[in-house]
């Protein structure tokens, strides 16, 4: 096998109360990426579409390209691969773009050169490559990387607990056409949290495990509470209080800021309930003066899959 199509999806972190602990895969978007072996030593970047010419082709600056070296170095690989990535997801969005580049390329590469590894085999290079531009925080590559909704219990040794979804459970993501700067949004983050907030948290992140392995929909709803981080970064997206409204209010068992934003995300037990709270909520957006792109998704189960040869 000397080229390889591989797809990886998008990612909601945090998950409400799990700042930096907790994430899960969307289904239907993510990151497209075609690897081929090359007789040229390292990786080259031979292509990126659906990014409007804002992502680097330096492939010591882009995710993707670095996952993949890491990987092949890791193997001890001699030769080369070229790549090429079609962004599905847009940049600065709060659903993982540059972590569904990083597993994109380092899952290519592995599938390329040892396809007898299991995904395992390249966490940590997913990781290295999602530090290199916006921290080291696993909970976006480990959902892309391997589906479901995902723990980290430690980074330090990496260590992390996947878990299946409910199977009832839907999660809406509404996209204003908006920015927020995943370093930004980090930066404003507090130093110190009062004791109250961080019991708070706590029992929320433990309620939505339980809720998660019990297939109790409502007990997640209701565990997406936080106290900490999203009071912070609530302030970076417009209209964000009227949007988490307009979600409960149309039936949303929870809603929350999807990772650093200025996506958010609202769960909900029915199909037709999750098409509901997006038109509600793009339309709380509307009234701000934003369009979005709203997406109604199961939790992705699989998680970075190869679909083409």
């Amino acid at each position: 096998m000397k080229k390889i199509t591989v797809f990886s999806p998008a990612s909601v972190a945090n998950v409400g109360p799990g700042f930096d602990v907790m994430g899960f895969a969307l289904s239907s978007v993510g990151d497209t990426l075609t690897a081929e072996m090359s007789s040229e030593q390292g990786v080259r970047i031979r292509k990126i579409t659906g990014d409007d010419g804002k992502l680097p082709k330096d492939v010591d600056k882009n995710t993707a390209s670095i996952g993949a070296t890491s990987v092949m170095e890791k193997l001890g690989i001699e030769g080369g691969m070229e790549i090429t990535l079609n962004k599905g997801l847009r940049l600065n969005s709060g659903l993982g773009s540059s972590g569904a580049s990083a597993v994109a390329g380092a899952f290519a590469a592995m599938k390329l050169f040892a396809p007898e590894k299991e995904k395992g085999f390249v966490l940590e290079d997913c990781v290295k490559a999602e530090a290199a531009v916006s921290g080291n925080h696993a909970d976006n590559v480990a959902p892309s990387l391997f589906g479901g909704f995902v723990i980290i219990r430690s980074y330090e040794p990496l260590d992390i607990i996947r878990l299946k979804s409910p199977t009832k459970l839907f999660a809406t993501v509404v996209t204003p056409d908006y920015e927020v700067s995943t370093k930004e949004a980090r930066a404003i983050l507090p130093s110190s949290v009062p004791m109250k907030s961080l019991v708070h948290n706590t029992g929320n992140v433990a309620a939505l495990v339980a809720g998660i392995a019990m297939n109790d929909c409502a007990i997640i709803g209701r565990s997406i509470s936080d106290s900490i981080i999203e009071p912070v970064r609530a302030k970076l997206i417009p209209g964000y209080a009227s949007v988490k409204k307009a979600a409960m209010d149309s039936g949303a068992l929870g809603c929350a800021i999807a990772g650093s934003g200025p996506s958010m995300f609202a769960f909900s037990d029915s199909g037709k309930k999750a098409i509901e709270i997006s038109n509600a909520m793009a339309k709380a957006f509307e009234r701000e003066g934003l369009s979005s792109d709203k997406l109604v998704s199961k939790v992705n189960g699989e998680g970075a899959k190869v679909i083409g040869k």
